[in-house]
């Protein structure tokens, strides 16, 4: 399973919006049986960002408390994943690494690949490390996720920004070897430039998701990977709550296993908690996921847990985790439910206004209105210039 090196997520920590809609508001504004959110997609609520936070704002929230615990002492790269980027050219991670003023001698690059470029970016951390374990490297997962109003998409928005410190003998989860792949020229899911909004075809995206399921799990069983019967949880890309149970079925069906209920929600309930009232979060999203299971209360000592990484397009990764025995110490659990329970409700009108805010883009000196409390905000544009400001 390994190749003797120790090598994983030695701290997490994520940030979320400054407001939130509940889906009660969305239900009463279109008419829509509430039932069909909580209940049909398993969702709660979304995390909505004020006109001055963005991935960069998210990002950097989330990090801060990483770089306050640990210092900047030997982290010599920081990789940002997004879907949301807000520049073709500079990474999102520039701006955080400034904010955060992480040394000079820093490597710092954004990845893309719709949801699954965190894991992308762990594994890109992991490679680095494995070939020098002295070195610390920022993973920093940070999205927006935004549809059309009134569009089906409409009640999976949501908002956050996972970061994870990865290093050499880390003391929250241990990464394993192999990893199973898949990848698949599907257009199930795409943004293209001159698009704020993605554009989605619902069925052919679960279609894709349940394809690349079963491949990921196919490629990693012949790697030599571990058998379904070690894992202890399952954490999966949850652009839905209910897109996890219907996948870890696909995979239970495609393996010849039973689907249990019981079981099935022994292995995905723990992890969901935080994707339901926070929504989509994209890249994050699975990484919510792992956090939501680690703060529960059961002890997860030395137990393997499953993660399946999908993003649209398609690109997919199947590989396991081992729960380092003390991982409970080290968890960031009161700072996570506050970062969920301090957001604003918003009523369904605010939540609009503030979905249609903009930038011009004439180049001109714009401000941002004030919005967030949060340690970071984004203060405005000039001259076609993002500038950003710690609070």
């Amino acid at each position: 399973m390994s190749n003797g090196a120790t090598v994983g997520i030695h701290d997490l920590s994520f940030a979320t919006t400054e407001f939130v809609l509940p889906h009660t508001a969305l239900a009463e504004y279109n008419g829509t049986p509430v039932g069909k959110y909580h209940t049909g997609i398993g969702q709660r609520s979304m995390s909505v960002p004020a006109a001055d936070e963005d991935i960069v704002t998210l990002g950097a929230s989330a990090a801060a408390p990483i770089v306050a615990r640990h210092g900047t002492d030997g982290i010599r790269t920081l990789v940002f994943a997004t879907e949301s980027s807000i520049d073709q050219a500079k990474a999102a991670g520039v701006y955080v690494h400034s904010l955060l003023g992480l040394p000079s001698a820093t490597r710092v690059v954004e990845l893309k690949q719709a949801c699954y470029g965190a894991t992308a970016a762990l594994q890109f951390a992991l490679g680095l490390i494995h070939r020098d374990p002295t070195q610390k490297v920022l993973v920093v997962a940070s999205d927006v996720s935004k549809y059309e109003l009134d569009s089906p998409g409409e009640a999976t928005q949501g908002a956050a920004a996972v970061a994870m410190l990865v290093t050499a003998d880390p003391a929250l989860v241990r990464i394993e070897d192999p990893s199973g792949l898949f990848t698949a020229d599907v257009m199930d899911f795409w943004r293209p430039n001159y698009r704020d909004a993605a554009l989605v075809d619902g069925q052919e995206s679960i279609g894709a998701y349940l394809q690349a399921v079963q491949g990921t799990w196919k490629d990693y069983s012949e790697q030599g990977g571990r058998p379904l019967e070690d894992f202890g949880a399952f954490c999966y890309h949850q652009p839905f709550t209910k897109m996890a149970y219907k996948a870890h079925r696909h995979l239970l069906n495609s393996a010849g296993r039973d689907t249990d209920e019981a079981a099935v929600e022994q292995a995905l309930g723990r992890t969901t908690g935080y994707n339901a009232v926070i929504g989509n979060s994209y890249t994050a999203s699975v990484y919510l996921g792992l956090a939501a299971l680690l703060d529960g209360a059961e002890d997860l000592d030395g137990q393997a847990v499953g993660f399946l990484s999908y993003g649209s397009g398609s690109v997919a990764e199947f590989f396991a985790g081992t729960v380092v025995p003390g991982y409970r110490e080290h968890l960031r659990t009161e700072a996570h439910r506050e970062a969920v329970e301090r957001r604003q409700p918003i009523g369904y009108d605010r939540y609009r206004e503030l979905h249609e805010w903009g930038f011009p883009t004439d180049g001109g000196d714009h401000p941002t209105p004030a919005g967030t409390t949060g340690p970071f905000r984004l203060a405005g544009i000039g001259g076609h210039k993002r500038i950003y400001e710690k609070r």
